[in-house]
């Protein structure tokens, strides 16, 4: 029988972190480190959520500050308008109150595929639309304004003035017409 020997430890110093340290394995050392790097980064972490928390609260509170306060917005002199500009400004709005999409409608309405239209221009003022439009001939023309006197929407069909284009080698007739509306 072999007798085997274990070596003793005889240790009578008294015990300190340091020593317990010393004498712990391998892997509990890397474990310690690990956790000890981990708790770090986590209180990193921490620092960071809890100082870009603050922020957006501070932010958050001047926006709440900020809705709640009166609205002061600067105000500007009141200056007397003028007769000139009052009537620019009226005609103006009245311009922008056009029908003009039932007014161009209707026109396209009554318009046969034998009569180009060149140019719509609207009058506010006088309530009166001026149609530039050409045909093959002046039975064409005539017909038109007999289909434009039918429609509702216009009270009036005035033929301004007509022409040949000679220039054109169709010889087509240019004409002008001023449809009046009835005010809505």
């Amino acid at each position: 029988m072999t007798n085997l020997r274990r070596p003793v430890r005889l240790d009578f110093a008294p015990s300190s972190l340091r020593r317990t340290l010393l004498r712990a394995p391998v892997t509990a050392r890397v474990a310690a480190i690990a956790a000890l790097t981990l708790c770090a980064v986590a209180l990193v972490q921490v620092l960071d959520y809890r100082e870009a928390r603050e922020e957006v609260d501070a932010q958050l509170a001047a926006l709440q500050a900020r809705a709640a306060a009166p609205s002061a917005a600067p105000s500007t002199p009141r200056t007397p308008v003028g007769e000139h500009e009052a009537l620019a400004v009226n005609a103006a709005v009245a311009q922008l109150n056009l029908p003009w999409r039932a007014l161009h409608d209707a026109v396209r309405a009554a318009t046969p595929q034998n009569v180009a239209l060149l140019a719509l221009e609207p009058d506010a003022k006088r309530h009166v639309l001026r149609i530039t439009a050409e045909a093959k001939s002046s039975d064409d023309m005539l017909a038109y304004v007999s289909l434009l006197e039918r429609e509702e929407w216009f009270a009036s069909i005035t033929l301004v003035r007509h022409e040949v284009v000679e220039q054109d080698p169709n010889r087509p007739l240019r004409f002008q017409l001023d449809a009046g509306w009835e005010a809505p």
